[in-house]
């Protein structure tokens, strides 16, 4: 019966940032559990890979070149998959950059930085979802996933654009769960911890590899390893699957207890003595 609710044969989803990383780990994944895929990204070259891969598991694909802070190439994003493989059901929000972003003080941010930032992180996911949400709450069923950080649940110490995004993304999936709750539409959002996407090469091994930095080991994360895409993906493909009918709303940490741990993401850990009664 667990099986069975998992099975998404004839269900089409959209993924944002599906060529690479985490995205095609989302792709595959999916695929793999019988389901029809869109990927979006700006670079066509890595879509195309992806969608091959994913018609190499007997699925339907399609690669979309589409930049999410352009609320207008989203929109075809949508219109598009729903006029070629003949309906929507899951749409990923995943796409981000956290490239370029240094630590720096607040008075030297510019306007640039930011805009780019915010919008490519939290506008990218409010676009994607206002261009599905009508369709899926008509249709009343639609499974809207979203990828924030754990830097939006924490605080990290001179910087900003990626924790306010991201902690937005977090409040975006609260606010729309319960705005489309009486429609069947369930509206959740992953915070993956630190994740070696390296392992999607072929021959890589899962975990850390040798000479990870020491935070990607267990000097910084409680089960002693990185997350590999699966453990990313393996979440996605629940909350797109009928088995998360009764969870919206809900906000999924997966990063091996680094954020229970109190140390990831803030590299912030106070020592303070310690004294008896």
């Amino acid at each position: 019966m667990v099986a069975e609710t998992r099975n998404l044969t004839g269900k089409v989803v959209i993924i944002t940032g599906g060529g690479t990383g985490l995205g095609k780990s989302m792709a595959l994944t999916l695929a793999k559990a019988g389901a029809d895929v869109v990927v979006a990204a700006r670079r066509i070259e890595p879509l195309e890979q992806t969608a091959a891969e994913v018609r190499a598991l007997g699925r339907r694909a399609l690669a979309i070149p589409t930049d999410v802070t352009v609320s207008q190439q989203v929109n075809n994003l949508v219109q598009r998959t729903i006029s070629e493989m003949g309906k929507l059901d899951i749409m990923i929000n995943n796409a981000g950059i956290v490239r370029g972003e240094r630590r720096k003080q607040i008075w030297d941010i510019t306007d640039e930085e930011w805009y780019l930032g915010v919008n490519t992180n939290l506008s990218g996911a409010f676009f994607g979802c206002r261009a599905v949400s009508k369709y899926f709450a008509t249709q009343k069923k639609g499974k809207i996933i979203n990828t924030a950080s754990g830097e939006g649940l924490r605080g990290v110490r001179d910087q900003y654009m990626y924790p306010c995004a991201k902690g937005g993304v977090v409040q975006l999936t609260r606010s729309l769960a319960l705005s489309l709750a009486a429609d069947n539409v369930q509206v959740n959002c992953i915070v993956p911890g630190f994740i070696d996407t390296r392992t999607l090469q072929p021959g890589a091994p899962a975990g850390a590899p040798a000479g990870a930095p020491a935070i990607a080991r267990n000097d910084f994360i409680p089960v002693g390893r990185l997350g590999i895409p699966t453990d990313i993906s393996s979440m996605a493909l629940f909350l797109a699957s009928d088995a998360s009918d009764y969870v919206t709303g809900g906000i999924f940490v997966v990063d091996g207890s680094g954020l229970a741990g109190g140390y990831a993401t803030t590299g912030y850990a106070p020592i303070i003595p310690m004294e008896e009664d």
